[in-house]
Order: C-alpha cells, then structure tokens, then sequence
C-alpha cells in the first residue's frame, strides 16, 4: 500500500514563485514539461542541494567582479562578460543602479555573427565578413588577426586583412584596417583556412613633447621609449609602435603645438598636409 505524500501550502508572491519555477527547471526538476517546485522543497529537504547565504560576499570581490564586467564589457568580449554579469545578478550584494546596468546589458546582447567575431578572436581563426563603409559601398576582407578596441567611444575591429584595394594609408600600413562593428554585414561572417598573424602591421614614429605635454604625458603600453632629450631636459622623447596613421594623427592634432613628429618622413609629411588644409579654411598665410 503506497503513502500518500502530505501536501504543503507556501504562501510566496507571483514574483517569488516564478522565480522557484525557473529555479526548479534549471535543475531538471519537472513534472512533464511543467517545473516542479515540490520537487525542489524535496530536495532541498533531504540535502541534495545546497543552500548557501546569497549576502557574504565583501564588497572587494563585487568591485573586483564589476571591474572584470566592464572591462570585458569595453573590450568586446561578451561572453566573458555575459557569464560575469548573469553571476552578479545572483547576489543580494549588487546595488540597484548596477543592477539596473547589469540588466540593461543583458537585454542588449549583440546579435550571432557578432559573438561569432569574438570565437574566431580568441581562436585565432582566420574569418571573412562583409564591410559597408560611409559610402554605402560593400567590401569583403579576409581577417587574419584582430582585435576589437575602442576608438573615440565606438567599437572597431582592428584587424590585419588580405584585401588593400582602398586603403590609403601609408604603404607599410594598407593591410591594417579599422572597421566599425555596426557596419559589417549581418549573417556574413565565415571560417577560412590559413594562418593566423601575431600581430598588426606597424611602423616606429619618433615624437618629441614640448611644454607642458612633456611633463603631463603618460606612457602607452605601445611606447617603445619615453625619456628626456640629454640635450635638453625640458623635450620628451616617445618613440611609439603605430599600426594606423588614422588614429595616431587625429590623437596628435589635439596636442600639435607641443607635439612634433620626428620620423618617418611619411608620418610628418601626412601632418604637414593636413596643417597646410586647415591654413587654407582659415585663410591663413603660410610660406615654404
């Protein structure tokens, strides 16, 4: 003769019990297709789960945790980041507002072919996409390295390509492109075979600080060199690694009074132009 099993009542808001019915489907527990919360209280009744206070973690590990969420977050390494912010989610420690940022990621995620890009990233697998620019026009590229950075608060894909046709940087630099990520063609990214580079392309430029630029500025992880000149110790001398005339001369234009590029010949003369054009729109006079 079976028992009868005895029945309980809980007295749970319409929030709480959803939130045991999601509990009790993520552990399998069910009864058909339906989650099963009896199921859960039995378990956890006869120790097969355990229960753990959802309130002791110190506020170290939850800034550590937030700051590993944000940076992930601004590198564009979402997975990363979407396991990171689904586990603070879990804890009663999270303030509201970051709760609220948490949740709004969460409800953002990027689309398939963009969490594709960042596999291919961290597998050093070789991809194609398909690329509109500001034009409208399509173009294909084949990427055999990348990385995704930020540039003046949007996400770019900096990338080694095959493809230079259109590129109108300096020579040692056409296989290095930038593409912004809302622009490549959705469902349009594939595997190929080949080999992965272990770097950009790049080029050393010497620059020289003049002023007060000299004594503020901070080292860049792609400083080769930062020192004083021997010959005068009030000019700083950087040597960087660029891997875009793009960037790096709409980063000196901000500082041009106190900044002058030394070498090469190539990187000064692409200044120079674009200091002669801005002469120009402002009608000033200059001489050779």
């Amino acid at each position: 003769m079976s028992r009868k099993g005895q029945s309980i009542t809980l007295s749970i808001s319409e929030r709480d019990k959803a939130e045991l019915e999601k509990l009790a489907r993520e552990l399998g527990m069910m009864w058909g297709d339906r989650p099963n919360i009896s199921k859960l209280v039995e378990a956890i009744a006869r120790h097969q789960l355990l229960i753990a206070p959802n309130s002791d973690w110190s506020p170290e590990r939850i800034r550590a945790l937030t700051r590993s969420f944000q940076a992930l977050t601004d590198t564009g390494q979402v997975e990363q980041a979407e396991i990171i912010a689904n586990l603070l989610l879990e804890r009663n420690e999270v303030s509201l507002p970051l709760r609220r940022e948490i949740e709004r990621f969460l409800e953002n995620l990027p689309p398939a072919w963009r969490l594709e890009i960042d596999r291919y990233l961290l597998r050093h697998q070789p991809f194609q996409l398909s690329y509109q620019d500001a034009a409208g026009r399509i173009w294909n590229f084949t990427v055999r390295h990348g990385k995704i950075n930020l540039h003046e608060k949007r996400q770019y894909l900096d990338c080694w390509c095959e493809e230079t046709e259109g590129n109108s940087d300096i020579p040692e630099l056409v296989h290095n492109w930038s593409l912004r990520l809302d622009r490549i063609a959705d469902a349009a990214v594939i595997p190929v075979s080949g080999k992965w580079r272990s770097q950009l392309d790049y080029i050393e430029v010497e620059m020289h600080l003049l002023e007060g630029l000299a004594f503020a500025y901070q080292a860049k992880p792609e400083d080769k060199t930062v020192e004083w000149l021997a010959e005068n110790q009030r000019i700083r001398r950087v040597i960087r690694q660029v891997t875009s005339s793009f960037w790096f001369l709409r980063e000196v234009m901000q500082y041009a009074p106190d900044c002058f590029i030394v070498s090469p010949a190539a990187m000064r003369d692409r200044l120079v132009s674009k200091l002669r054009t801005l002469c120009q729109l402002y009608t000033i006079e200059i001489n050779d």
